[in-house]
């Protein structure tokens, strides 16, 4: 008789954003009338980048000839992408990658929930409190973590490192010794960042302590400030201790592409065995790479022309944020984010909880946005929004809001 993995039965009811979908459907169906404006869920608006999609339909007139047809893809993706990510990712930031040390995948969602099988099950999570809830919900499913404690809204044998408006919504080394720290900058959900110098503290304590960090960068395209780091192997011996997630799917668009890739390098090691090598033989039996056309349209990001209109795309993105940044703070509303990210954190109203507060903004001025809630139980009391919907939407959300805080 067949069994099932009982880790999943410890996962509390549904996965946040199926939530959000499944309670913005039922209000719709009983008000069609409403003209709902989606700041929640964070997928991009913007089309393609013209070199994008040309490298798109080049790539696809080539699977259509005998002579330039492609069939499966390279265990690691094609040299021609990992070429350009390690000469424009890296090495144009003084760090030096090779290519047997970047793994292309179908994005950094799936390697953040894969990446957990080249570990024992007997290691323990530290993970940053609020933050995305895709980094305990693998581990629980894979049997990394206790069961779900109800009443404090978290996992047992889970480090939970709060992330507050005392610390600036950063994570503190944690006094508990883990084994795999998870950190995300700019973060999801608040867009809090950290300088250089504090990221360099992660990385010490980390080979200190023989830890492994899993650095989800899927957001450094949008970092403006010059003390914040790209990428975690700006600092010394992080070559040692991290694993790098990257996505196309924020800095380019790709969320209906799907592209990302991971970053092991062969200087991580723990006992003589190398993550990579480990990594190398999950990545060619469990294979969750990419197309030959998408990887030619995730090279074309990385052209003169791909770098111009990205970065259009990019601006655009940040202007909404502060278009939603100033216009809560003129509500009266006290926010962080939207200043190397395209998420704005809220505070919600001393007397609501922040599925009181999703209700609310739905049904009085009918925009969707994310409780904090469910990422974690530091994000009680607060509220994300995005950046990523169209600038007249981000506009037309403001004036709401203010119109609710005037009546």
């Amino acid at each position: 008789m067949f069994k099932v993995n009982e880790n999943y039965l410890k996962l509390p009811g549904s996965y946040l954003f199926s939530t959000i979908a499944k309670k913005v459907n039922a209000y719709t169906a009983e008000h069609p009338e409403a003209n709902i404006i989606r700041l929640g869920i964070g997928d991009v608006t913007l089309p393609l980048a013209p070199a994008v999609i040309a490298a798109m339909h080049k790539a696809t007139d080539e699977m259509g000839a005998k002579e330039t047809f492609h069939g499966y893809a390279p265990d690691l993706g094609y040299e021609f992408l990992r070429s350009a990510i390690a000469e424009h990712d890296y090495k144009k930031r003084g760090v030096s990658i090779a290519l047997d040390e970047i793994f292309i995948s179908d994005g950094a969602k799936s390697d953040s929930g894969n990446i957990g099988d080249i570990f024992a099950t007997d290691n323990k999570i530290a993970v940053c409190d609020p933050v995305y809830p895709v980094y305990v919900d693998t581990n629980v499913m894979a049997g990394r973590t206790g069961e779900y404690e109800e009443a404090a809204q978290r996992f047992g044998n889970v480090i939970y490192m709060p992330c507050t408006a005392e610390t600036d919504f950063a994570p503190e080394l944690p006094k508990e010794t883990p084994d795999i720290i998870y950190l995300c900058f700019p973060n999801n959900p608040t867009g809090a960042t950290i300088p250089k110098t504090e990221l360099q503290k992660w990385v010490d304590y980390a080979n200190a302590n023989r830890a492994v960090i899993i650095y989800d960068a899927a957001y450094e395209a949008y970092v403006s400030e010059e003390d914040v780091a790209h990428t975690i192997y700006e600092c010394d011996g992080a070559k040692t201790c991290a694993i790098e997630l990257r996505s196309f799917s924020k800095n380019a668009g790709f969320t209906g592409n799907r592209l990302g890739f991971t970053v092991i390098p062969k200087e991580l090691a723990f006992d003589g065995v190398s993550l990579n090598s480990l990594w190398a033989r999950r990545h060619g039996t469990k294979f969750n790479g990419a197309p030959y056309v998408i990887q030619r349209a995730g090279e074309a990001v990385y052209t003169s022309e791909g770098q111009k209109q990205t970065k259009e795309q990019i601006a655009y993105y940040m202007n909404n944020a502060k278009v939603i940044r100033e216009g809560l703070t003129a509500a009266g509303y006290s926010v962080s984010g939207g200043i190397n990210a395209p998420y704005i954190w809220l505070k919600t109203p001393e007397h609501m909880t922040s599925w009181e507060f999703f209700d609310y903004l739905l049904e009085t001025a009918h925009i969707v946005g994310t409780p904090g809630s469910g990422f974690g139980p530091s994000g009680e009391g607060y509220f994300r929004l995005t950046a990523f919907g169209t600038y007249e939407n981000s506009v037309e959300a403001m004036k709401r809001i203010q119109e609710l805080c005037r009546g």
